[in-house]
């Protein structure tokens, strides 16, 4: 199932210069790290530059943050917690990033959640990405924050801090930052121009349909979406807690324009009032 250890170390520098060289983070920021055992990772080491890696400075801990091995300067990131309660709790992940894309985190520093089905590639690969509640870094406060969205997301805005995306694999985990970071700038450049023209739910059911065909592992809110709280926040809940933050708005959103009857029966209102005033 796992490939030779040093050569996955040689990749996650590689993921090292992308993130850093794409602006995804600054100074020493970010962390990413990847499962290569049952009960073996690879991560990032802290206070080192993604962008400046080597593989001898990629620490390996167990699935409780024990260190098995490192070159005895490095140490793992102090934001491993929220990685090994992603390993915790889907199993079918083996990689997970953390990065604070510029569009990406400024959605996540206005509060404003990517779920606005406005292109195929953001709608098929990611359908929406929420943003998860503050939470102190390098505390289990975030680990707690992004667990309900385990179930139905593969990414999430982390509130006033950046982003965390997960997959089957680094290159997948990765893509999907790099996918929810250009998604994040669609948005707000649509947003300068006037505003995004959001696919029609007719066209997202189809995009949808279309991922099942192309058998894409991990999670979708659209998806997964059944069998989930759809319920105000204040009535009565019998699933579990914050279950409510999980409800896909892919496609639930209602159809604003009016019925082509209701729209006759309005201009002709209006036409009766304007041959009304003229005749007075």
């Amino acid at each position: 199932m796992f490939v030779n250890e040093f050569e996955m170390r040689k990749l996650m520098c590689e993921i090292g210069n992308r993130v850093y060289n794409r602006g995804m983070v600054a100074a020493n920021d970010g962390n990413f790290s990847m499962k290569i055992g049952p009960n073996e990772i690879l991560c990032t080491p802290t206070g080192v530059s993604k962008g400046f890696m080597t593989p001898n400075m990629i620490c390996k801990i167990d699935m409780k943050g024990n260190i098995l091995q490192s070159d005895g300067i490095h140490k793992p990131s102090s934001e491993i917690k929220m990685h090994l309660r992603v390993y915790e709790c889907r199993e079918d992940v083996n990689a997970v990033v953390h990065a604070h894309p510029m569009y990406a985190t400024a959605h996540a520093i206005a509060g404003i959640p990517l779920d606005k089905q406005i292109m195929p590639e953001a709608t098929i690969f990611l359908g929406e990405v929420p943003i998860a509640p503050y939470g102190l870094p390098s505390t289990m406060e975030i680990p707690d924050a992004i667990e309900p969205f385990f179930n139905t997301h593969d990414a999430v805005l982390l509130a006033n801090h950046g982003a965390l995306s997960w997959g089957v694999d680094l290159m997948a985990a990765y893509f999907k930052m790099e996918s929810l970071e250009f998604y994040a700038e669609l948005s707000y450049r649509a947003q300068m121009l006037g505003g995004a023209k959001e696919l029609p739910n007719t066209e997202v059911k189809r995009l949808i349909e279309l991922r099942k065909s192309f058998n894409v592992p991990g999670k979708h809110p659209c998806i997964e979406k059944e069998g989930l709280c759809t319920k105000p926040e204040n009535e009565a809940c019998t699933h579990q807690e914050n279950c409510k933050n999980r409800v896909c708005t892919c496609t639930d959103k209602k159809e604003t324009k009016a019925a082509p009857t209701q729209d006759a029966e309005l201009i002709a209102r209006i036409t009766k009032q304007v041959l009304s005033q003229l005749n007075k």
